[in-house]
């Protein structure tokens, strides 16, 4: 079966940076599931595995407007440092966890002072190309349940 809209889609990658050095991996892991054609994937990495089937490995490198985004200098901000969370004491470079109005978000302090902290908001890997070494372990049909819930379910993907 070949990956398609509505197919449930697990795979198994290992994530480089510009230089080619491995950054991430789920190589010895479950391989991840989602649902095709529902916004559960990164687009570029949906567009590439669009029409491949089971057992297909290939890499693809992907711009930051096809993974991550460009960086926005303008979402670097200033805000208290109590808002926080993650460590008691904080410096430039560290991840911390800040809830907004549109639930927890990951940030990275880049400068720090007593009382209040700038702090970066573009995803951490925003502004990078990437390559994506993946195999596709397994294509199937979606139930009519992943379908209403919009992701797939069982082992990679979300649990009920």
């Amino acid at each position: 079966m070949q990956i398609a809209n509505d197919t449930v889609v697990q795979f198994n990658y290992t994530l480089k940076d510009e230089q080619g050095e491995v950054m991430d991996t789920n190589e010895g892991k479950a391989p991840l599931a989602y649902l095709h054609g529902h916004n559960n994937m990164l687009e570029g990495l949906e567009k590439a595995l669009d029409g491949k089937s089971e057992g297909d490995s290939f890499s693809v490198t992907l711009a930051p407007a096809d993974a991550y985004g460009e960086r926005d200098e303008s979402l670097i901000q200033r805000i208290s440092v109590r808002h926080l969370q993650g460590a008691k004491r904080w410096e430039p470079g560290m991840v911390a966890m800040v809830h907004t109005e549109n639930g927890p978000r990951q940030v990275v302090v880049v400068k720090v002072g007593r009382f209040m902290a700038d702090v970066d908001l573009n995803h951490l890997l925003a502004g990078r190309t990437l390559t994506f070494d993946l195999d596709v372990v397994s294509v199937r049909a979606a139930t009519e349940e992943e379908l209403e819930h919009g992701h797939a379910h069982g082992e990679g993907g979300h649990q009920h």
